[in-house]
């Protein structure tokens, strides 16, 4: 008997059940090396954007302000961020990484890619180059 094609939906299906088992698999190697990947992205956002209003950083990362307050307000604890009232509106909070955030998000970034390499790296460099090709299509399709 002939193997069925799958349908695109079957496809779609099975592609967003592995990107949860990947996420979750990421975030929890990450989490062993010290940082989730939700606290990683926190993170990456103030390496890259430097001291900003905490709500200019809820909009980066596409979260509820309220969500970002209890993350900032956790980071914060522990040191890996600081708060400070914005001096040109004494309503906002700007936020910045502090040298140990710093460091706390080179540690995870590394987890995080070690977890990636881990399972990447089984595949040789033909299959990487057409999983490449097969996401671009997949994210071109998002555009159309």
């Amino acid at each position: 008997m002939k193997d069925r094609m799958a349908t695109p939906a079957e496809i779609g299906l099975r592609y967003l059940s592995l990107g949860y088992r990947l996420r979750k698999v990421v975030d929890d190697g990450m989490t062993a090396g010290g940082l989730s990947l939700a606290r990683t992205k926190v993170l990456r956002v103030l390496d890259g954007r430097g001291v900003m209003r905490q709500s200019s950083l809820a909009r980066e990362l596409g979260h509820a302000p309220r969500s970002v307050t209890q993350s900032v307000e956790a980071l914060e604890r522990e040191g890996l961020i600081e708060r400070a009232a914005d001096p040109g509106d004494g309503r906002s909070k700007l936020v910045s990484l502090t040298p140990e955030g710093a460091r706390a998000l080179a540690a995870g970034t590394a987890a995080g890619e070690r977890v990636l390499r881990e399972i990447f790296g089984t595949l040789d460099s033909e299959q990487l180059a057409d999983l490449g090709k097969l996401l671009d299509a997949i994210d071109a399709a998002f555009d159309a």
